[in-house]
């Protein structure tokens, strides 16, 4: 047979194009039925012709290399192969492939029936999807994604500095390819064998030396709905998914409180609002009917992916190696400098621990207040804001 070769990447990148108007065909030695054919735009198709029984030999198109990869090409010639020695017609084959979900489908059904009705955290996983898998995977059909795939996506988000990163965002695709098979729309999970990085337990918060450049940065950020975020996200403590997804209407200002009531371990949080927080909100605070407080054009409503702004702080302020959730970290930190137990840093941060939930539930929120309060003033004086150690006192509402 013409033009029969050993299909590699490195054959098949040398191969040379045909000249306008023609198309050169190029048959595979090691999986029967197997082509590769090349326009003289220089596109490459890999495509399984066979003869049905009695009948006519077909073509059925699999994909494009290098999107498709010559180890799936074969396998597919192989599946299409054994479902026409089975008497089945290749046209039916070929809709049956043409009517396979693509990633990007399968997420979808994923949010809509698993993520959102059951999972708090659901909007870091849209948002991974939107960052991470829907350029590399979204287009790719399923049967396509093998664990090469997932290593490949695992291994770039590790490569660009994002080590844990890449663990959540394996996480999140053995979540989905687990619940497919549940639910009968694939069969493998191609993410299982692949090994997670190794991470070590983060303890990064704002150290004093750092406070005075990262007050300024911040205060020069040009975009005022992300310096609020931050400023709001130290202060509070708070989940970035909470703080991302903040309503006007959980917030009571006679109070000074923020209710959550939907948080990542599953339990409500009210949290106390220093007075530093509350003035940052009552700038924000709308004359209309607005829902967020921080919002967003997206079909969430709110502020999704504060990533570019974030990365403008810490450049503006030469900070390295530090995370939105340090924030929170941050203010657990200076609480613990200014003499808070546990106790209290748990609850404000609504840490959900066995052995300390029952103190936890015993506290009153004023204890807490204090505390946040300190730790609040106390940053603010280290970070050149302030230039006495007085705590600020709210007037309790009675």
């Amino acid at each position: 047979m013409e033009n029969k070769i050993n299909f590699t990447k490195a054959i098949i990148d040398s191969l040379s194009i045909p000249e306008s108007g023609k198309r050169d065909t190029y048959h595979d030695k090691k999986t029967s039925g197997l082509q590769l054919r090349i326009t003289s735009t220089g596109v490459k198709t890999f495509s399984v012709y066979r003869r049905i029984k009695r009948g006519e030999p077909e073509r059925i198109t699999l994909g494009r290399f290098p999107d498709m990869t010559i180890e799936q090409a074969r396998r597919e010639a192989v599946r299409i192969a054994t479902d026409i020695s089975d008497g089945k017609n290749p046209a039916e084959v070929k809709r049956g492939h043409k009517a396979e979900l693509t990633f990007s489908e399968l997420f979808a059904d994923y949010m809509e029936r698993h993520s959102k009705p059951k999972k708090k955290t659901w909007l870091e996983d849209q948002s991974q999807f939107k960052l991470y898998l829907d350029k590399s995977l979204g287009k790719k059909k399923l049967s396509s994604i093998d664990r090469k795939s997932i290593a490949h996506v695992h291994s770039s988000i590790t490569k660009a500095g994002y080590a844990p990163t890449a663990n959540r965002v394996k996480a999140l695709l053995s979540s989905v390819f687990g619940w497919a098979i549940s639910a009968g729309l694939c069969e493998v999970n191609p993410v299982i064998g692949i090994k997670s990085n190794k991470e070590n337990q983060r303890d990064r918060f704002l150290q004093s030396d750092e406070l005075p450049r990262f007050f300024k940065a911040v205060a020069e950020e040009p975009n005022s709905l992300i310096r609020d975020y931050i400023l709001i996200s130290l202060l509070t403590g708070a989940r970035r998914s909470n703080v991302l997804s903040m309503r006007w209407k959980d917030i009571n200002f006679n109070r000074a409180e923020w209710r959550i009531e939907e948080t990542k371990n599953g339990t409500p949080q009210t949290v106390a609002l220093s007075p530093e927080a509350l003035e940052i909100l009552q700038s924000r605070r709308p004359s209309d009917s607005a829902v967020f407080v921080f919002p967003g054009s997206g079909k969430a409503g709110h502020l999704m992916e504060p990533k570019k702004g974030w990365k403008r702080i810490l450049e503006r302020a030469g900070i390295d190696n530090l995370r939105i959730h340090d924030l929170r970290r941050t203010l657990g930190s200076w609480q613990a400098k200014t003499g808070a137990s546990l106790a209290i840093i748990g609850k404000s941060l609504n840490h959900k621990n066995q052995n300390t939930t029952a103190i936890y539930a015993r506290l009153d929120l004023d204890p807490v207040r204090d505390s946040i309060n300190k730790a609040t003033n106390a940053m603010m004086i280290a970070g050149g804001i302030k230039d006495n150690a007085e705590v600020v006192k709210l007037k309790k509402v009675k």
